[in-house]
């Protein structure tokens, strides 16, 4: 059965932060006919567009900043225009972490982390040559981003976030669908 809608992210992590978005905001996505497709990857949007715009399913979407300009080439191709705000696809600055880090702030993450057993794993990244003395929201990002541990995070994350502190592109993206 086609959903009726589909938020377009780029993998497993993104999926999983947008779908705790859209819980924390009372929204059962399913429910709605929405469903979040994670592509596996910022250069397959132009297959999932051609799929969905086809199929005549409203289409948003999420991308990190540095995967504007691949996101936009395939808006135009699709027909939806270059502007992606107005196709309803939202920019991470940099990325999902980035977002997070800003929004829920270092020192409550790093005690999500201490809560989740990975603070000792975390600093240990802080030690190596590469990562000492480096801003610790930096750090931060790495960790997250290159251990495969955001898609673990995303309900916690979400679930710090104080008021209205949900990033933008994140509460956007499912107020668009």
């Amino acid at each position: 059965m086609q959903p009726r809608a589909v938020i377009l992210v780029e993998g497993i992590s993104d999926r999983a932060a947008v779908e705790a978005v859209a819980e924390r905001g009372g929204r059962d996505l399913a429910a709605d006919g929405v469903e979040v497709v994670a592509m596996g990857g910022a250069h397959a949007i132009g297959r999932f567009l051609d799929r969905y715009v086809a199929a005549g399913v409203r289409v948003a979407g999420l991308c990190d900043a540095g995967e504007i300009d691949v996101f936009r080439r395939a808006l135009e191709r699709a027909g939806l225009g270059s502007d992606l705000e107005r196709a309803g696809f939202y920019v991470c600055d940099a990325d999902l972490e980035d977002e997070f880090v800003r929004a829920v702030g270092p020192p409550r993450v790093e005690k999500i982390l201490e809560a989740h057993g990975d603070i000792r794993p975390f600093r240990t990244k802080q030690k190596q040559l590469e990562w000492r003395g480096r801003p610790v929201d930096a750090q931060l990002r790495s960790f997250f981003r290159y251990s495969g541990r955001t898609r673990h995070y995303a309900r916690p994350l979400v679930n710090a976030l104080e008021g209205d502190d949900v990033p933008r592109p994140l509460a956007r993206v499912v107020a668009a669908v």
